[in-house]
């Protein structure tokens, strides 16, 4: 009986952190990410924010422009309710070779105050439910084809936890903020 109810548990905490289906999900608010360190957090704790995820990689052409307009943002919209949420990737090119740690003392070196995830896969099988729900609810500009075309991908969360806007890597973040301004 003990060992039921504690397989129970351990089920209903698993299916309480990430859908077991993403394509069930009715926001981002039902997934839980791994920050940097390794800690679980839930994305309910951005509830009432606005939102940008982009995944990121230290080794890219797009990596200074990429931190330095996002840090600007973040200092910009902060205390307006903005949270960035930054998910390593080294699917491309391998261009996030490190560990977490690495990462982090890189985003360090970089003056990241926006919250840092862990390393993640953002396509194919192993990627992230977090990513495959984002792609299936902004599927990009092909349509038949929702994969992450790059470093650097940008999603924009409304306070809702909706996916209301994706960005090719190459748009600049400071090109986002006419978007951002109505979702703040």
């Amino acid at each position: 009986m003990q060992i039921a109810l504690f397989i129970t548990a351990i089920v209903v905490c698993v299916l309480a952190t990430n859908p077991e289906d993403y394509t069930k999900a009715n926001s981002i608010y039902e997934f839980t990410a791994k920050d940097i360190q390794g800690n679980d957090v839930s994305l309910e704790k951005y509830k009432g924010h606005p939102l940008i995820i982009v995944n990121v990689a230290s080794n890219c052409g797009l990596t200074e422009k990429n931190y330095q307009q996002l840090n600007e943002i973040y200092d910009k919209y902060e205390n307006k309710g903005l949270r960035i949420l930054a998910f390593p990737c080294n699917q491309f090119l391998q261009q996030e070779p490190g560990t977490n740690e690495e990462i982090a003392d890189f985003a360090k070196k970089h003056n990241v105050k926006f919250d840092m995830f862990a390393k993640i896969d953002v396509n194919g099988d192993n990627a992230d439910p977090l990513y495959k729900y984002l792609k299936l609810k902004q599927p990009g500009t092909n349509p038949n084809d929702t994969s992450i075309e790059w470093n650097f991908a940008k999603f924009i969360i409304d306070k809702n936890g909706q996916v209301v806007e994706r960005h090719v890597p190459k748009k600049d973040p400071v090109d986002l903020i006419p978007s951002l301004e109505k979702y703040l």
